[in-house]
C-alpha cells in the first residue's frame, strides 16, 4: 500500500498540525544553509560556462524531467552543447558516470537513463554535482543543465528555472515535514523563470504534457492509447493520480497501481494475471524493460510550453556567455 502525504500536505489535517512545530525547523536550517553559500561561508564552485538549474520548490512529480527534455532540445536548436548533472537520486552509486541509453538504472537513477535515451546531449551522474559538472565541461559542453539542482546551492548557477504543478501548487503552505515545500513560498518569486503545469497564475509560463500514444516495451511499437481498451495502469512517481487521469481521458479503463515513486520494481510487482495491457510511465519502463513482457507499454510525453520562454532564456544565456568572454552562439 502507497501512503500518499499529499493527503495532509494538501491542507491541514491532524498529521501536519502535529508535524508543525518542526516545519519552521527545516525552513530555518534551509535558509541558513542557503545563506552559508551565499555570503561564502561554504565554498561555491563557479564553472566557465553558463549553468541552468531546474527544479522543484515542492515534493512530488511536477513535470521536471519533461521540461528538461524541451530545454534542452531548444538549446541544441539554437546550436549550443548542453549537457545534464544529476545526482542520480535512487541510483546506488557514488562515482561519476557519463549514463548511456544502456546504463543501469539500478546504479545511477531512473530520470538519467530516461534523458540518456531520449536526447543527444551527454547525461553525468554524481551525488558530487560540482565534480559531475566538470566532467561535462570536460565533453566540450557549452551549457549546462543542473537537473532537481535548485538547492543545490555549492554549484555557482546563472538561471533558475522552477517548476510546480498547477493543481496542487504549494499545498497548505507549510515547510516539510508538515507541508511540502522543501523551502519557503517566497523562493518561488524569487526564481528566475517559473513554469507551472497545467493552470499558471500570473507571471508563470504554462506547461502542458502530451502523449496519446503507447510504445511497446518488447517490441517497440507505437499504438494509439485509445485502443487498448481495459488496462493496468502502473505509476512509480510522484503524483501518480495524474497519470492514471491522463489515461482515463483517453477514454481507457483503468485499474490503477499506484506504487512509491522511484520503486525498484521487480516482475513480480506487475503480475496482475491476465493479458490485459499494462500501461506504465517511461520512467517506470527505463527500470522495467529488462524483465518486459509483450503486453507491457508505456506512455512518452513531450512538454509543449511558449517558443517565447526558450527565446528568452537563450537571450539570457547569450548575454552571460558575452559577460563570460565566450562566443555567443
Amino acid at each position: 500500500m502507497v501512503i500518499d502525504p499529499w493527503r495532509h500536505w494538501s491542507r491541514w489535517t491532524w498529521a501536519s498540525r502535529l508535524l508543525w512545530p518542526l516545519s519552521p525547523v527545516y525552513c530555518a536550517l534551509i535558509s541558513v544553509r542557503r545563506l552559508a553559500y551565499r555570503y561564502g561561508l561554504r565554498p561555491r564552485v563557479r564553472l566557465p560556462v553558463p549553468v541552468v538549474i531546474v527544479g522543484n520548490l515542492t515534493v512530488g512529480g511536477t513535470g521536471k524531467t519533461p521540461l528538461v527534455l524541451w530545454l534542452v532540445a531548444a538549446l541544441e536548436k539554437a546550436g549550443l552543447r548542453p549537457g545534464i548533472v544529476s545526482r542520480g537520486y535512487a541510483g546506488a552509486s557514488h562515482e561519476t558516470h557519463v549514463v548511456t541509453p544502456a546504463s543501469d538504472p539500478r546504479a545511477v537513477g531512473d530520470e538519467p537513463v530516461l534523458l540518456a535515451r531520449r536526447l543527444r546531449a551527454p547525461v553525468v551522474v554524481d551525488r558530487r554535482r560540482t565534480r559531475g559538472a566538470r566532467r561535462l565541461v570536460e565533453l566540450g559542453c557549452d551549457v549546462i543543465v543542473a537537473d532537481d539542482g535548485l538547492q543545490h546551492y555549492a554549484l555557482e548557477r546563472d538561471i533558475e528555472i522552477g517548476v510546480l504543478d498547477g493543481e496542487r501548487r504549494f499545498g497548505n503552505g507549510a515547510c516539510l515535514p508538515a507541508g511540502p515545500l522543501r523551502e519557503s513560498a517566497a523562493r518561488w518569486l524569487r526564481l528566475d523563470f517559473r513554469v507551472t503545469q497545467g493552470r499558471a497564475a500570473q507571471g508563470e509560463w504554462p506547461m502542458r504534457l502530451m502523449g496519446g500514444e503507447a510504445r511497446n516495451l518488447v517490441s517497440g511499437a507505437m499504438q494509439p492509447l485509445a485502443s487498448l481498451g481495459r488496462v493496468h495502469g502502473v505509476a512509480g512517481i510522484g503524483n501518480p493520480g495524474r497519470f492514471f487521469g491522463s489515461l482515463r481521458a483517453q477514454g481507457l479503463e483503468v485499474v490503477a497501481h499506484p506504487f512509491a515513486d522511484h520503486h525498484n520494481y521487480s516482475q513480480k510487482d506487475l503480475d496482475f494475471g491476465g493479458k490485459e495491457p499494462v500501461v506504465m510511465t517511461e520512467k517506470d519502463a527505463v527500470k522495467c524493460t529488462r524483465f518486459a513482457r509483450a503486453h507491457w507499454w508505456y506512455v512518452p510525453v513531450d512538454a509543449t510550453l511558449d517558443p517565447a520562454l526558450a527565446e528568452r532564456i537563450l537571450a539570457r544565456i547569450r548575454q552571460i556567455k558575452e559577460e563570460h568572454g565566450q562566443a555567443a552562439t
